[in-house]
């Protein structure tokens, strides 16, 4: 029998644990967290109070309506963006308070 755990390397048996695990969406949130400005740009970073990810739902926080708009029409573009910098489909829905 062959063990298929040696066929794995290290990043694939941990990204495989986190799958597992209830770890993953804490790491996928930190991973958007660090990853806000480049998705979004500078000003729109710097006008987002707080992002949290709870299942497959980003709920961004902002206290500038004007920003809440533009975030609005892009939804769409950021759940894409998102997902393409975590390498996998993650979010799927957004939601702006």
């Amino acid at each position: 029998m062959i063990n298929t755990m040696s066929e794995l390397s290290l990043g694939d048996a941990i990204k495989a644990f986190l799958k597992k695990s209830k770890l993953g969406k804490g790491v996928q949130a930190a991973q958007i967290e660090l990853a806000w400005e480049e998705i979004v740009g500078t000003t729109i970073a710097r006008y987002t109070d707080k992002i949290e990810l709870k299942g497959s739902t980003l709920f961004i926080y902002t206290s500038v309506a004007p920003l809440k708009s533009e975030l609005l029409y892009q939804k769409q573009t950021l759940i894409q963006r998102v997902n393409q910098v975590l390498g996998e489909k993650v979010v799927s829905e957004i939601v702006i308070r």
